[in-house]
């Protein structure tokens, strides 16, 4: 009996063109390289006979579950992406693809990429755009003033850079 988890909310469909290459070499890279490498070691220890204590077996049937399911979302959520690689023209706002330079009330500055959910990542500086810091930046222009809802409370932001490309 599983346990009935609430499906989560999809986060929006739009992507870099660097970010849909990187989820499809994370595909090719499971099916075809590391699911092929798998099955061989589950095959091999399906040989050996008691498969309840076999390690390699359990955890390589294991491995494959997460491997199918990994590739069964990459593949369902890479086909309804929407790459974004055009720049826009008016390059004075916020806009999906842009580098954002903010600072905040301690004058600490940081430039962060509003990016697709399927590829943030903070230790790369890399915003989703369905975060709430990156929803209040979308359309703004230089010198405005962003205010985040945040667990410590308010905070303020001023966008002191904006541009496009890498």
């Amino acid at each position: 009996m599983t346990r009935y988890r609430p499906p989560r909310p999809k986060g929006s469909c739009y992507i870099t063109p660097e970010g849909e290459k990187a989820l499809r070499e994370e595909l090719r890279q499971l099916w075809k390289i590391e699911r092929p490498q798998v099955t061989a070691t589950v095959h091999e220890a399906a040989k050996n006979g008691d498969r309840s204590e076999n390690g390699d077996y359990i955890y390589g049937k294991r491995r494959l579950r997460e491997i199918d399911s990994r590739v069964r979302f990459l593949t369902k959520r890479l086909d309804e992406l929407i790459v974004v690689a055009e720049t826009p023209k008016e390059q004075s706002k916020v806009y999906f693809g842009a580098w954002v330079t903010v600072e905040n009330d301690d004058e600490e500055q940081c430039e962060y990429r509003i990016v697709g959910p399927d590829e943030f990542d903070l230790s790369q500086y890399k915003l989703s755009m369905d975060s709430p810091l990156a929803k209040a930046m979308l359309g703004k222009r230089l010198d405005d003033e962003v205010i985040v809802a945040t667990p410590k409370g308010t905070q303020s932001y001023y966008i002191i850079g904006i541009r496009y490309g890498n």
